[in-house]
């Protein structure tokens, strides 16, 4: 073992020091599900007034409802007690900055290698995005219509939720 990860380890072992959600059993408490993007300046739980063991969350580049994200909102809503998904892409998206041909040239210049093979899924319209993303799921054959679906847009710099649909 290298020490790359020893001051991660070592936070972990203060925080299992007083870890008392062991035992949960798994389900959304709350009864949410929140896809939404991986930036590290958004708080799901925390953005909403939630805790541990409220909501499910997927997180992906650009909080994009994909075929991963269906799949997690079906076993949620069946399995895991959700009842209402949010959809939370946020302002000042890396997704958002660069066309798909821009981010394979600028990915390939910093890996050094040839990235034009690969789909970032680049969002140019983000609202036109999000409504998409929302009707995936308010479609989709095994999440029944009772479950409640919005589409909304997290402001990094305020905090504040918007709801867009």
């Amino acid at each position: 073992m290298t020490g790359e990860f020893a001051d991660l380890l070592e936070a972990n072992r203060t925080f299992a020091q007083t870890f008392d959600l062991g035992g949960f059993d798994g389900v959304a408490h709350a009864g949410i599900a929140i896809v939404t993007c991986m930036d590290s300046r958004i708080d799901p739980l925390g953005m909403l007034g939630l805790t541990p063991g409220d909501a499910k969350i997927f997180r992906n580049p650009g909080g994009r409802v994909t075929s991963a994200a269906l799949e997690a909102l079906v076993l949620g809503v069946h399995l895991l007690n959700v009842q209402r998904v949010l959809v939370v892409p946020h302002t000042r998206c890396a997704m958002t900055k660069y066309s798909e041909v821009e981010l394979r040239e600028v990915i390939g210049e910093k890996a050094g290698t040839d990235a034009s093979w690969v789909g970032f899924h680049v969002v140019p319209d983000q609202e036109a995005a999000l409504k998409a993303d929302v009707m995936a799921v308010r479609s989709h054959p095994l999440i029944p219509d009772t479950v409640a679906v919005g589409g909304f847009l997290y402001d990094v710099d305020s905090g504040l939720l918007e709801q867009r649909i």
